[in-house]
């Protein structure tokens, strides 16, 4: 049987590489490549950057349609941890299953979602609140639909993920049961994240984050209706949030704009995707002090916030949990 660990980090697509996985695992957490689309080169170079270190890969689940086979190939490279977001999870949980044994993660945003993938055979579950940075829903926060999410699946494990940066996060988490928690934003400002320093600075400047779809209208692809992408705000967000009718209407030359801006790396048009826990970001570190940080006890001055904000009546505190290896 295998212990999850306190602190995973989110597969963040072409951000979360091999280096940056490998150093969450040998600081004590448990990493995973952002796989994203299913790129089966960048995924085979991420896993040779992080050879001999236990890795897993994550994907985003509807986009591996015409692109199924990239699950049998990092499971035939030996990753047992395979994370799907976004998406019917069935014949991947099957496949890895079948192919080793792997143990299968399920990213959702509702509880009607925990219970299919469940049911569909996930092994472990990742409950996603509105916080979260990158793709996601407009559901509930994170302190609500944790317990919520745990409470229907027991006794599979649930991960917490949402805003969730800090050694306080992380208890406030596991005190509404959830088994560990998933960092994302606060390990994309790290010295090993697959971006520029100009993108990271963004990280420790910011504070102002949005949920939209203005991102992926201007780089695409289009997502799936009902999911946003929460990301820093920026002179992109500023002018087209609320205005995406417009943006279509001359889509293709505000998409070749924002092509050339992204290549010089022009911060005001750019995505950078954010979480709400972007705001105690203030500097940027090696990945490994930041997941040794989050699961080391919370000092006093963070654990200083209402008992109503760490715990929800009924629920029962977070403990090891162990999944099949």
């Amino acid at each position: 049987m295998r212990e999850l660990p306190p602190v995973v980090n989110a597969p963040m697509a072409r951000i979360a590489g091999g280096a940056l996985a490998a150093a969450v695992t040998l600081a004590g957490g448990l990493g995973f490549i952002g796989g994203g689309y299913g790129d089966a080169t960048w995924v085979d170079e991420q896993l040779d950057v992080a050879a001999g270190v236990e890795v897993g890969v994550g994907f985003i689940t509807w986009a591996l349609a015409d692109r199924v086979a990239v699950v049998g190939r990092v499971l035939d490279r030996g990753v047992r941890w395979l994370w799907l977001s976004f998406g019917d999870p069935s014949v991947f949980v099957r496949a890895a299953h079948d192919r080793g044994g792997a143990v299968v993660i399920c990213q959702v945003t509702s509880v009607a979602e925990a219970r299919r993938v469940v049911d569909a055979g996930a092994d472990v579950v990742v409950a996603q609140g509105h916080e979260s940075g990158g793709h996601g829903r407009d559901g509930l926060p994170m302190s609500e639909l944790v317990p919520a999410v745990v409470a229907a699946v027991d006794p599979v494990p649930v991960l917490a993920a949402g805003g969730i940066g800090t050694a306080a996060d992380r208890e406030r988490a596991t005190g509404l049961g959830a088994a560990g928690v998933v960092v994302g934003t606060r390990l994309y400002a790290s010295h090993e994240a697959l971006d520029s320093d100009p993108a990271k600075h963004r990280l420790v400047s910011s504070s102002m984050t949005r949920r939209t779809t203005v991102f992926d209208l201007l780089r695409g692809p289009e997502w799936p209706a009902g999911h946003t992408g929460r990301a820093l705000v920026n002179g992109a967000v500023e002018r087209w949030h609320g205005r995406e009718h417009e943006l279509r209407a001359g889509l293709e030359v505000q998409r070749s704009r924002y092509r050339q801006s992204a290549q010089v790396d022009d911060m005001d048009v750019r995505v950078v995707w954010a979480g709400t826990g972007v705001s105690d970001i203030h500097e940027i570190l090696p990945a490994g002090d930041i997941v040794r940080a989050i699961a080391a006890p919370a000092a006093p001055e963070q654990r200083a916030v209402p008992a109503s904000a760490r715990t929800v009546p009924g629920t029962r505190p977070g403990s090891s949990r162990s999944v099949r290896p």
